[in-house]
C-alpha cells in the first residue's frame, strides 16, 4: 500500500515537472521567434528603403549629393548638405541647452528633494513628458517665435522672423529634458546607500559625494539618458517642421531658418511624389537617418561598456 502511494506521488511529481519543462521550452521558443521576427522586420525595412533608393543612386553618387547644397527636385538637383547641417545644428544646440538642466534636476530630485516637493516636481516632469510634441509646437508659434524674432535675435544683432534653428532647439530641449531627467533619476536612486554612507563617513560633503562618487557610479545610466534624448532630437519631425522655417539653405546663424533631414521628407514628400527620382531621393534621406542613428547607437554602446568597466563600484 505504501509502495503504491509513493509510486503515485512520484508519478504526479514527474508529470508536473514534465509540464513545467514543456512550458519552459515553449516560452524559450516563443522568445526566440519574437527576437528573430524583430530582426526580420528591421531587415525588411532596410532592404525596402535601399531598393527604393536605387534609382537615385544610379544617377548620382553619394559624395556628390552629401556635399552639394543645391536642392531643386524640379531640376533634378538633390543636395542634402543644408539638411544635414541643419540637423547637426539642432541636435547640438538642443543637447547643449537640455543636458545640464536634466542632470542638475535629476541630482536635485534624487539627492536633495524630499516629501511633497519631490512628489510635486516629479509629477510635473511626468506631465511634461506626456504632452504631445505638436502642443509644444503650437504654443511655441504664439509665444516663443515672437519673443525670439522681436527681442532675442535683435539683441544679438540678428534680424529674424523668430522661426529658425535656435527656436527649434529651444523647444526640443524642453521636450527631451523630462525623459533625460526620469532616466537619470532612476540611475542615481538605483545606487546602493553604502556608497553615500562610505563617502560621507570619510569626511566628504554631500556635494563632493555626488560629484566624485554618485555621478561616477551612475555615469553609464546618465549617458544612456543623454543618448535617448539625442535620438529623439535627431529624428524629431513635427516641431522642426512647424518652427524651423523650411528653407533649404545652409544657416549662417543660430537664428536663421533652415531644414533638417526629417523635415525635408515631410515638406516635400506629398507634393513631389509624382516625380520618381524625387521620391527615391526622399527615401534615401530615410536611409541616411537609419544609418546615422545605427552608427551612433553602436558607438554609444561601445562607449557605455567602457564606462561601466571604468566606473564600476
Amino acid at each position: 500500500m505504501a509502495e503504491s502511494t509513493e509510486s503515485a506521488e512520484s508519478s504526479q511529481t514527474g508529470g508536473r515537472f514534465s509540464k513545467r519543462l514543456r512550458r519552459e521550452r515553449l516560452s524559450s521558443a516563443w522568445f526566440t521567434v519574437a527576437g528573430y521576427f524583430a530582426i526580420g522586420i528591421f531587415a525588411v525595412i532596410v532592404v525596402t528603403m535601399i531598393y527604393q533608393s536605387l534609382p537615385l543612386l544610379e544617377e548620382f553618387s553619394i559624395a556628390q549629393m552629401v556635399s552639394s547644397s543645391n536642392w531643386n527636385p524640379d531640376q533634378n538637383e538633390f543636395g542634402f548638405l543644408p539638411a544635414i547641417v541643419g540637423t547637426v545644428y539642432v541636435s547640438i544646440l538642443t543637447m547643449v541647452m537640455g543636458t545640464p538642466i536634466a542632470i542638475l534636476t535629476a541630482i536635485y530630485l534624487a539627492e536633495y528633494a524630499e516629501g511633497r516637493m519631490k512628489t510635486l516636481v516629479g509629477s510635473f516632469i511626468d506631465v511634461l513628458a506626456a504632452i504631445p510634441s505638436v502642443i509644444f509646437g503650437l504654443v511655441a508659434l504664439f509665444a516663443v517665435v515672437p519673443f525670439v524674432g522681436n527681442y532675442l535675435a535683435p539683441a544679438f544683432g540678428s534680424s529674424a522672423t523668430g522661426q529658425g534653428i535656435f527656436t527649434v532647439s529651444l523647444v526640443m530641449s524642453i521636450i527631451v529634458t523630462p525623459f533625460m531627467i526620469s532616466l537619470s533619476v532612476e540611475s542615481l536612486e538605483a545606487l546602493p546607500d553604502e556608497l553615500r554612507e562610505t563617502s560621507l563617513g570619510v569626511g566628504a560633503t554631500k556635494w563632493e559625494t555626488i560629484r566624485t562618487v554618485l555621478l561616477r557610479a551612475a555615469g553609464p545610466g546618465i549617458f544612456s539618458a543623454v543618448l535617448l534624448g539625442f535620438g529623439r532630437v535627431f529624428g524629431a519631425t513635427i516641431v522642426p517642421a512647424m518652427l524651423i522655417g523650411g528653407q533649404t539653405h545652409i544657416p549662417d546663424s543660430p537664428f536663421a531658418t533652415g531644414q533638417t533631414l526629417p523635415t525635408l521628407i515631410v515638406n516635400d514628400f506629398g507634393e513631389l511624389m509624382s516625380l520618381p527620382l524625387t521620391q527615391s531621393a526622399l527615401i534615401f534621406v530615410g536611409v541616411m537617418l537609419l544609418v546615422v542613428v545605427w552608427l551612433f547607437n553602436f558607438s554609444a554602446m561601445l562607449i557605455r561598456r567602457r564606462l561601466k568597466r571604468r566606473w564600476q563600484y
